[in-house]
C-alpha cells in the first residue's frame, strides 16, 4: 500500500509540474507595443510591422507594465501544451517585429545556382528546367552570391516554411554532399560503394 501512496503522491506532482518554458516572463522592448489581450486576439506591433495571432482559451495573457506573463487555467495535458506554445509564440512574435528573422541557403554542385527577378526566386539544381518560386510580400529574398540567398522577414514561421520549401527542392545527398542546405548546416557523409 505503501508503493501505491508514494506512486500516486509522484504523478500528481508530476502533473502539477509548471511549464519551464512557458513559466518564463517575456520582457517586451521598449519599441514594440501589444494590443487586444482580452480577446485571445493579440496584435503585436514593431518598427518592422505587425503580427497577429489568436491564441489557445487555455491559456490566459496577463500584461503587467513591460512584462508578458502566460498562465493556464489548470493542468490537464492540452492546457500544459498550450502553455508553452502560447509563450514560444509570443517571444517570436516580438523578436520578429524588433528585430527580424533570417534564413540562409547555400547550393553546392555544379551548374546549381539561385537566380531573383522581381518578386520570383528561380532555382536551377540539375533539372532539365529551373524551379521558380513566388517570393511572398512579408519575406524578402536578397542574393548573396550565385549560390546563396538570405531569406528575411518578421514571421519566423512563415520563413522556416519557405526555406525548407526550397531545401525540398533539392536536400543535400550524402555522398557527394551536392544539393540545397542551411548554412552551417551538417551533412553526414557516407562512403561510396566500390566496384569490385
Amino acid at each position: 500500500m505503501k508503493l501505491f501512496a508514494i506512486l500516486a503522491k509522484y504523478k500528481n506532482k508530476k502533473n502539477k509540474k509548471m511549464s519551464r518554458i512557458g513559466k518564463k516572463i517575456i520582457i517586451i522592448p521598449p519599441n514594440v507595443s501589444i494590443d487586444n489581450l482580452e480577446h485571445q486576439k493579440i496584435i503585436v506591433k514593431g518598427k518592422y510591422g505587425i503580427l497577429e495571432r489568436t491564441f489557445s482559451n487555455l491559456v490566459e495573457i496577463i500584461k503587467d507594465e513591460n512584462k508578458l506573463v502566460i498562465k493556464r487555467f489548470n493542468d490537464d495535458k492540452k492546457s500544459r501544451e498550450s502553455h508553452g506554445l502560447t509563450r514560444a509564440l509570443l517571444q517570436n512574435m516580438i523578436n520578429g517585429v524588433d528585430q527580424k528573422f533570417s534564413k540562409i541557403l547555400v547550393s553546392e554542385g555544379v551548374g546549381y545556382k539561385f537566380l531573383v527577378e522581381q518578386n520570383k526566386l528561380i532555382v536551377n539544381v540539375g533539372y532539365s528546367h529551373p524551379i521558380t518560386f513566388a517570393i511572398p510580400d512579408d519575406i524578402t529574398i536578397k542574393l548573396e552570391s550565385n549560390t546563396k540567398i538570405s531569406l528575411t522577414g518578421i514571421d519566423k514561421e512563415k520563413i522556416g516554411f519557405l526555406a525548407s520549401e526550397i531545401r525540398a527542392i533539392r536536400p543535400p545527398e550524402p555522398y557527394k554532399g551536392k544539393g540545397i542546405m542551411y548554412e552551417g548546416e551538417k551533412i553526414r557523409r557516407k562512403a561510396g560503394k566500390t566496384g569490385k
